[in-house]
């Protein structure tokens, strides 16, 4: 589960009331070894990973089960937001279809965003980017 303000993705076992770090836990940051504000989580069976949403670093990281440090997926390898097609705005969730295609809830530019395999570049299929609204054309932080 994501721990947003301890910035780390917690394990438990049911009827465990203690938990495992699985990912980040050593301080709020945008280093490969940190996660900042992490909130949907994935996992991704076919490499034995979490897909997380590290919100507060407006990315999209890989954290392997083990690893002590994630790779990027998708969005900023800085921290820094933005509204193209290679950023985000403290995306909340993620998921994929069955053909591996990643869609993300980008939550501060009212957006889903898809990203096709094997590409960086993401397109907006729902939303505007940037811009609240209750039309059926538009999304408020999704």
């Amino acid at each position: 589960m994501s721990d947003y303000n301890n910035n780390r993705v917690m394990k438990y076992f049911p009827g465990n009331l203690t938990g495992t770090v699985i990912a980040g836990g050593n301080g709020l940051g945008i280093n490969n070894t940190q996660l900042n504000h992490p909130t949907g989580l994935l996992f991704d069976s076919s490499t034995n990973s979490l897909i997380i949403s590290n919100n507060g670093a407006s990315n999209i990281v890989r954290w392997k089960i083990g690893d002590s440090k994630w790779t990027i997926i998708a969005g900023s390898s800085t921290g820094s937001a933005g509204t193209d097609s290679i950023h985000f705005n403290q995306p909340l969730s993620v998921t994929y279809d069955p053909m591996g295609n990643m869609y993300v809830a980008d939550m501060f530019n009212h957006r889903i965003q898809l990203y096709l395999v094997g590409q960086s570049n993401g397109t907006t299929i729902a939303g505007i980017s940037g811009i609240p609204g209750n039309n059926s054309t538009m999304l408020c932080y999704p």
